[in-house]
C-alpha cells in the first residue's frame, strides 16, 4: 500500500448570502448607534434610547434615520445650534428631566416639518427661546420649568403649539407682576389678564417723561432767547442815550446871491 496522503483541511463554512447581508446590516447599525445607547430598528426606522446615561452633550453619531430620540434624565445644560439638523426623519424628541437652561436660536433647525412632539419639561428654562421654537409645528411640553412670566413669554406662547396634556402644569416661578408668582400661566391668561399691560404702562410713562423733558428744554431755550434779546435791546437803548446830542445853530441861513 502506498503511504496515506495527508488530508487537506476542510474549508471554513461560508455564510449564505442572506446571512452575510444580515451580518453587515447589524454591523452598520451597531456602528451608527451612539455609545451606551440602544438603537432598535423596526421596518427601517430606528429608535434611539439614551435615557439616564449621564450625558453632558448631545451625541454626534445619532443615526440619520432615527424617528425617536430619547435623551431624558441626563445632564444636558445647553442645546447648541444645529444639534439635530441631520435628523430630518425625527418624529419625537424627549429632552425632559435634564438641567437645560439655554437653547440656541437654531437648535432645532431641520426638524420644523416632521417633528410631532418635543418634550422640554422638568428642566431649568426661564425664558422661551421664540426663535428656536416658533417655527416648529410639533406639540411642545414646557411644564415644570422655572419660567419667568413677562410680556416676552406671553408673546412667545402665542406662536407655540403647546401639548394640551401638560399645558395646565405650566406655572410662573417668577413674574414681572408679583400677583402672577406661583400661579398657573394658562389660567391667568384665560382670565383675560395681559402680562404686557405693565410693560405698556411703563412705556407710556417713559414716553410722557421724555415728551415733558423735550417740552421743558424747548421752553427754557425760548425763555433764555427772549431774555437775551431783551438784555441786548436794553443795552442798545442805554448806549443811544449816552451819546451826546448835536448843537442847533441859531444864525439864520443867508440867502444865496
Amino acid at each position: 500500500m502506498g503511504p496515506v496522503g495527508k488530508q487537506s483541511p476542510s474549508p471554513l463554512p461560508v455564510p449564505a448570502g442572506g446571512s452575510c447581508l444580515v451580518l453587515l446590516l447589524c454591523l452598520r447599525l451597531g456602528a451608527s448607534c451612539p455609545q451606551s445607547c440602544q438603537c432598535p430598528e423596526h421596518a427601517g426606522a430606528v429608535a434611539v434610547h439614551c435615557s439616564a446615561r449621564g450625558l453632558q452633550e448631545i451625541p454626534k453619531d445619532i443615526p440619520a434615520n432615527a424617528v425617536l430620540l430619547k435623551l431624558d434624565a441626563n445632564k444636558l445644560t445647553h442645546i447648541p445650534n444645529g444639534a439635530f439638523q441631520h435628523l430630518n426623519q425625527l418624529r419625537e424628541l424627549d429632552l425632559s428631566q435634564n438641567t437645560i437652561e439655554t437653547i440656541g436660536p437654531a437648535a432645532f433647525s431641520g426638524l420644523a416639518g416632521g417633528l410631532r412632539l418635543l418634550d422640554l419639561s422638568h428642566n431649568r428654562i426661564r425664558r422661551i427661546p421664540k426663535d428656536a421654537l416658533g417655527k416648529l409645528s410639533a406639540k411642545i411640553r414646557l411644564s415644570h420649568n422655572p419660567l419667568h412670566c413677562e410680556c416676552a413669554l406671553q408673546e412667545a406662547l402665542w406662536e407655540l403649539k403647546l401639548d394640551p396634556e401638560s399645558v395646565d402644569e405650566i406655572a410662573c416661578h417668577t413674574a414681572a407682576q408679583e400677583e402672577f408668582v406661583g400661579k398657573r400661566l394658562i389660567q391667568a391668561l384665560d382670565s383675560g389678564v395681559s402680562l404686557c399691560s405693565a410693560q405698556h404702562k411703563t412705556t407710556d410713562v417713559a414716553m410722557l417723561v421724555t415728551m415733558f423733558g423735550w417740552f421743558a428744554m424747548v421752553t427754557a431755550y425760548v425763555v433764555c432767547y427772549v431774555r437775551q434779546n431783551q438784555e441786548d435791546a436794553r443795552r442798545h437803548l442805554e448806549y443811544l442815550k449816552s451819546l451826546p446830542s448835536a448843537p442847533v445853530s441859531k444864525d439864520p441861513i443867508s440867502p444865496v446871491p
